[in-house]
């Protein structure tokens, strides 16, 4: 999941205040709803913010793994580690 909690810490350290990013930078309250619903946002949109405030992607944007990618990995991970089990176990 793409996560955007990034964006309103980043805005408030750079003094920028949601006022200021319609007034100013022409940025829609569909927009910034979007931000706050973690929904999809263009690429564009991502590179005209970092431009406003001043950034790099990473301070808008986070990926946090959904709960079964997690699980995936884990399993993924404990196979791995069982076959290397037997692998040695075989090997000696």
């Amino acid at each position: 999941m793409i996560k955007y909690d990034r964006f309103w810490v980043t805005m408030k350290k750079r003094g920028i205040s949601q006022y200021d990013l319609y007034e100013h930078y022409e940025i829609t309250r569909s927009l910034l709803d979007r931000l706050r619903k973690n929904k999809n946002i263009e690429i564009f949109t991502l590179d005209r913010l970092c431009s406003i405030l001043h950034c790099d992607i990473g301070d808008i944007v986070e990926h946090v793994p959904d709960s079964d990618e997690t699980d995936e990995n884990m399993e993924e991970s404990q196979e791995k580690n069982i076959s290397s089990a037997e692998n040695n176990k075989n090997s000696l």
